[in-house]
């Protein structure tokens, strides 16, 4: 039995379910949306490349390293981009959430706040995790602000961490919660997207 099984999250609209080979069209579109993969400091597969971005992840969770979801909107069933839980450690009962990126039609919108309330509260209230975890490029100062949002904390930088996309080598910027950080976290997540609703 996996550490991450396959489950269905929903709330304000927004729904994660299990990332798979019928969410190509809508992942060509939503990185169409903004033509995301050319940003140096993303991991947002060319249209093209899609369906072995999908195929790479399926992989991943038959290893157990990563689990995918689609992120869709409920009332039109468009699929609005990806998330994932990955360096899924069960025996320190460890994830971390990453992978994320969204049409540019619906980022600085509620669409990550919910997802990312859905899997912390789903590694946190279900899994039993002790410790979430991001990482995120050093130069990607828009995810180190809204991770810093959640009411992670930073952790470091891993100096000389892995190539970008480019062939340029990356410093990567870690974070974590805590369990017991949880409670004032999402709080604090609800605080927000009620003052957005």
């Amino acid at each position: 039995m996996a550490f991450v099984e396959p489950v269905v999250l929903r709330d304000r609209g927004v729904r994660l379910e299990p990332l798979g080979p019928e969410h190509e069209q809508g992942l060509r579109a939503a990185a169409a949306d903004g033509a995301l993969w050319t940003l140096r400091v993303t991991s947002v597969p060319e249209p093209e490349n899609v369906r072995a971005y999908i195929d790479a992840a399926l992989q991943m969770r038959e290893e157990g390293h990563r689990f995918a979801f689609a992120v869709v909107d409920e009332a039109t069933g468009t699929v609005l981009g990806c998330t994932s839980y990955h360096d899924i450690i069960p025996a320190v009962k460890r994830v971390e959430i990453g992978w994320t990126w969204y049409a540019r039609s619906v980022q600085r919108t509620h669409v990550n706040t919910t997802c990312k309330l859905l899997m912390m509260g789903h590694a946190f209230d279900t899994l039993g995790c002790h410790v979430v975890g991001w990482r995120t490029d050093n130069y990607n100062f828009a995810s180190q602000n809204a991770i810093e949002r959640l009411g992670a904390k930073k952790d470091g930088v891993i100096r000389g961490h892995m190539l970008r996309r480019d062939g340029t080598i990356r410093d990567t910027v870690m974070y974590s919660m805590r369990a017991g950080e949880w409670p004032e976290a999402r709080a604090q997540l609800l605080y927000l997207l009620a003052r957005h609703s």
